[in-house]
């Protein structure tokens, strides 16, 4: 009996934990600056000092500031023709092209159908991913338009974290982790075993829970754990299986071996 209940625990072992993923170092760069927004593989940096989003690419800087909507709540570069920035005192949206030329501008508070957003992300075409906290729903928002494409159902719990790409969009609440596709349709939804920060790599995900990564793939139910060294992360991104770490002026490099 005893030997079957081993040999019980050894199988739901093997289905319910994954083979941790080695990272591998590739480099450390001296980096100081306020909140790193992104990193690519294309050594182009966007970050936010003094309330002023810069972007370096080979050494020449651009810079965007809009200091009469106060402080930048959220900067988003995935698609980096259409950056937006999110500035939550003044419930404002602003698209950025890639010279960080002002391009389109949206006051929720002046729009019809009035919003109250907290988080903001990329969506496909001209849209982006809003929060709207009064009523607790994700809408996929056309800024050309000023209306919603697709609304979700409400959340029942605070939203942590908000990331997304073209095809997918990922919330992350308090007690739940929702994946919707570009219709706004949930395709999925996990149980937050302590998550206060996610990251997307194609289909995806990389978790933060205290201070240790773990990288969940998309046809997967629990996350791998990612051996890192001991260092404090403030911030991180993944891309194509390179995952950056920023902390303490520096940042990390490390290639992930994902089987």
């Amino acid at each position: 009996m005893k030997h079957a209940t081993f040999l019980l625990f050894l199988f739901t072992l093997s289905i319910f934990s994954q083979e941790p993923i080695e990272a591998t170092l590739v480099k450390k760069t001296l980096l100081d600056v306020e909140h790193l927004v992104s990193v690519n593989n294309f050594r182009t940096t966007c970050y936010i000092n003094n309330n002023v989003l810069y972007k370096n690419h080979d050494n020449k800087t651009l810079n965007y500031n809009n200091l009469q909507l106060g402080n930048i709540e959220s900067a988003n570069t995935f698609n980096p023709l259409k950056i937006n920035i999110f500035y939550k005192d003044f419930n404002t949206l602003i698209i950025l092209d890639n010279r960080l030329s002002e391009i389109f501008k949206t006051d929720f508070n002046a729009i019809n159908d009035y919003k109250n957003v907290s988080h903001v992300s990329t969506g496909h075409d001209n849209t982006v991913w809003v929060f709207n906290q009064d009523i607790q729903n994700l809408e996929l928002f056309d800024y050309k338009q000023k209306t919603s494409r697709a609304q979700t159902q409400p959340v029942q719990s605070q939203v942590l974290d908000l990331k997304s790409n073209f095809n997918y969009c990922w919330l992350l609440t308090k007690n739940q982790l929702y994946t919707y596709n570009y219709f706004g349709s949930l395709i999925k939804k996990l149980d937050n075993k302590g998550y206060t920060a996610i990251a997307a790599d194609g289909e995806n995900l990389v978790l933060k829970k205290d201070n240790n990564l773990l990288y969940l793939n998309k046809n997967d139910e629990q996350p791998a754990h990612i051996i890192l060294p001991n260092i404090i992360i403030n911030q991180f991104f993944v891309i194509n299986e390179t995952l950056y770490i920023y902390t303490h002026k520096t940042l990390y490099e490390f290639q992930l071996k994902i089987k």
